[in-house]
């Protein structure tokens, strides 16, 4: 017996993308805006260094992507940082989650590094630079002496624009309700947003069916959160702010 192709599992895998497009402003991220938009090259921050801080699904790595495609800056991982062999002779740096460098000493040679050569730097990590858990007094000094900008959780009406935006874009027909649904179920962030869409695009395209809670609840099984209270009965969603982007 063959299966039938439709009912073949897709091999998905949960990417994030950054574009520039879907990143929405917000109160959540205001501060960071203004920061990143007043000095789009890093002249004017303290010492040439700035760090953005944020739990995880708050925009900050996207963040760091938009402004190194901007501004040409060299983009780094902190998990992936072994040597400083993709440090930059000059210019600007982004690291990404650098409070997952595996290595204090290797950290600490990099920020030294950066101010030698001039770097203008830009760092990410969950909680600011000064709260990081490190041994090395040097390391610790250092951290202590960069600028912090907090990013809070995304507000519901932040999501809520996002989503109808990502579905608007694929020009996907989708009730209040199982888009309500979709905001309690989904993490709270932009990546798990778009991927959910894709997903539901290419499944509704696969099938000829339209996009229902019961087509939802089985495609991004795997994205799902824990099961939330039930949606009002009303379906509704958060009305859209005012928006605008970086």
């Amino acid at each position: 017996m063959q299966n039938d192709p439709l009912q073949l599992p897709l091999p998905f895998r949960h990417q994030p993308h950054f574009d520039a497009r879907d990143f929405v402003a917000a109160e959540s991220n205001r501060e960071a805006l203004v920061w990143l938009e007043a000095a789009p090259m890093a002249a004017r921050w303290p010492e040439g260094r700035l760090a953005l801080f944020g739990p995880a699904g708050c925009g900050k790595s996207h963040l760091l992507h938009i402004w190194a495609e901007r501004s040409g800056a060299v983009l780094l991982s902190g998990p992936a940082v072994t040597d400083l062999a993709d440090v930059p002779p000059d210019g600007l740096l982004a690291v990404d989650d650098t409070d997952a460098v595996g290595d204090e000493t290797l950290l600490l040679h990099l920020l030294n590094t950066a101010r030698d050569r001039g770097l203008r730097l830009l760092l990410s990590g969950r909680a600011a630079p000064s709260r990081w858990p490190v041994g090395l007094p040097d390391l610790s000094s250092r951290l202590r002496a960069i600028t912090a900008v907090e990013i809070r959780e995304p507000e519901d009406e932040l999501l809520a624009a996002l989503l109808m935006r990502l579905l608007a874009d694929r020009q996907l027909a989708v009730t209040e309700a199982v888009q309500a649904w979709l905001l309690l179920r989904l993490p709270r962030s932009a990546a798990a947003l778009r991927e959910a869409v894709v997903r539901l695009d290419r499944e509704s395209l696969a099938s000829g069916t339209a996009i229902t809670r019961a087509l939802a609840a089985r495609v991004l099984e795997d994205l799902a959160v824990a099961e939330p209270d039930e949606v009002s009965p009303t379906g509704s969603v958060p009305s859209s702010p005012g928006h605008g982007f970086l």
